[in-house]
């Protein structure tokens, strides 16, 4: 069976940033996949389920309410891996377009008080795994230590 690209990358060389995984056409239209790497695969600590979920949660509200971007969401979750989140936007973009866009999703997680959005039975199928703090902690981190100071090789798949 070959091998998905999103395994070819060298993981060892990887560091938090945004990275475009993939282009697909679907009809005429170009979906580009974002890698959103929060964390150094292999050697930080990967974030909990419910720092996870909880960012998920904001994420998805603050891009599915995006002034210019809310009609170009195709998706927006979590990795397996626990080290980072994918991005699905209906468009061509390249990751320098959209560090914009990732910065004020963070400044947005971070800057969050109240009750998370879905966060009921009614409206999750987990919502009792959510954590707010952790959350926040991690996003401001990334936001701190990426996101205000990303470079060319925190843009682009190490080779």
């Amino acid at each position: 069976m070959k091998q998905i690209t999103s395994f070819t990358i060298d993981h060892t060389k990887l560091l938090p940033g945004i990275y475009v995984s993939r282009k697909d056409k679907v009809g005429i239209e170009t979906i580009t996949t974002f890698d959103i790497r929060m964390t150094r695969p292999n050697l930080d600590p990967v974030m909990t389920t419910g720092e996870m979920h909880a960012t998920e949660h904001l994420a998805a509200t603050y891009l599915r309410n995006h002034e210019t971007y809310a009609s170009k969401i195709i998706y927006f979750g979590p990795m397996g891996c626990r080290t980072g989140f994918y991005l699905l936007l209906a468009g061509d973009y390249s990751s320098k377009d959209i560090v914009p866009l990732i910065t004020d999703m963070y400044e947005f997680i971070i800057n969050f008080e109240g009750d998370i959005p879905g966060a009921t039975p009614e409206n999750c199928g987990n919502c009792t795994d959510m954590d707010l703090a952790k959350s926040i902690i991690s996003s401001k981190y990334f936001l701190d230590n990426t996101l205000c100071n990303i470079s060319e090789k925190q843009l682009v798949y190490p080779e």
